[in-house]
């Protein structure tokens, strides 16, 4: 059966054959040996499939939400904390399942108490997502959908998730293009992110709707990752999202970063935020009015790093 063979999309059937799911428009086969920027193929691609607790508080809720690690990225952030499953390299952590595989442990997770299912790096999966979603629909169950993207993502493939996605977590990196062509290999990030967050932000308002138990079941939170040495971006980002969207929005503003082996010596990269900085970014979320959401501790930067060689990549292991 070819991959695409799914109630759930309108998009051409031969996409897959002819990429253009993301911004990045390869036209690769990925069916063949000739793979395109993210070099994925057309099977399930997963690094891993695990209960995280770790996101903001409507997302996981009591019991935390079923991430699902797509391998790979469309983006290649030379910072990124998950580059053990993110490189497009072939030296990373990842597996093919197969669709029953993927249902089967999705399934786990929800039977024992998960209220949503989350689609971590997507933006070059969408075919596989959709007949993942429709699958574990099928199964019985009918999980929160959560869509947590780079942002660098195509309108028209927004606007055929409209109604499928329940909550999206898009991040926001950058306002400035040579930035995020150096950082990211994405000059054009700005101007496609700005498009992608407002097309989410049209199918969802700035409300974030929530069930009984605090869990968010409708909305969007936008994501920002302060890089040290760069609070003029941050000021940008967080500007844009007042003026052009809402200061109503749930941003969730994120202290982080951490040096990775990758940036060792970079002029900026090569340190964790200082306080000043933090502050300067923290000042302006309030003054612009930006209330909703969450400010991390300035201390953060060594918590969230997983390990994906682990079978529960957030979770620390006892020696």
């Amino acid at each position: 059966m070819r991959l695409f063979e799914t109630g759930l999309t309108k998009t051409d059937p031969t996409v897959l054959t002819k990429c253009t799911v993301c911004p990045r428009n390869c036209n690769s086969n990925r069916y063949s040996g000739k793979r395109g920027y993210c070099n994925a193929g057309p099977g399930f691609e997963i690094a891993s499939i695990c209960v995280h607790h770790g996101e903001e508080p409507p997302v996981g809720g009591t019991s935390g939400i079923c991430n699902v690690f797509f391998s790979r990225c469309n983006l290649q952030c030379i910072y990124c904390q998950n580059c053990q499953i993110s490189s497009n390299s072939e030296d990373i952590i990842h597996r093919e399942w197969s669709l029953q595989e993927v249902v089967n442990q999705v399934g786990r997770f929800l039977d024992d108490g998960c209220k949503a299912v989350g689609f971590v790096s997507p933006s070059h999966m969408v075919p596989q997502m959709l007949i993942i979603i429709e699958a574990i629909r099928k199964s019985g169950r009918s999980p929160i959908i959560v869509y947590n993207t780079n942002a660098y993502e195509k309108v028209e493939v927004l606007r055929n998730l409209e109604g499928i996605i329940d909550v999206y977590i898009p991040d926001f990196k950058y306002s400035d293009p040579e930035l995020a062509g150096g950082l990211s290999d994405a000059r054009d990030y700005p101007e496609v992110a700005e498009k992608a967050i407002k097309e989410m932000f049209r199918q969802k308002g700035a409300p974030l709707i929530t069930d009984d138990d605090g869990q968010a079941i409708s909305g969007m939170i936008i994501r920002h990752l302060v890089i040290p040495g760069q609070v003029d971006n941050s000021l940008n980002v967080l500007r844009f999202i007042s003026s052009e969207l809402s200061p109503k929005i749930h941003v969730s503003l994120m202290s982080q970063y951490h040096p990775m082996p990758a940036v060792k010596g970079h002029p900026f990269l090569d340190r964790t935020l200082s306080d000043e900085e933090y502050f300067t970014v923290t000042h302006e979320m309030e003054r612009l009015g930006l209330y909703h959401g969450w400010v991390q501790e300035l201390e953060s930067n060594s918590f969230y790093l997983p390990d994906f060689s682990n079978e529960h990549p957030f979770e620390k292991k006892v020696k």
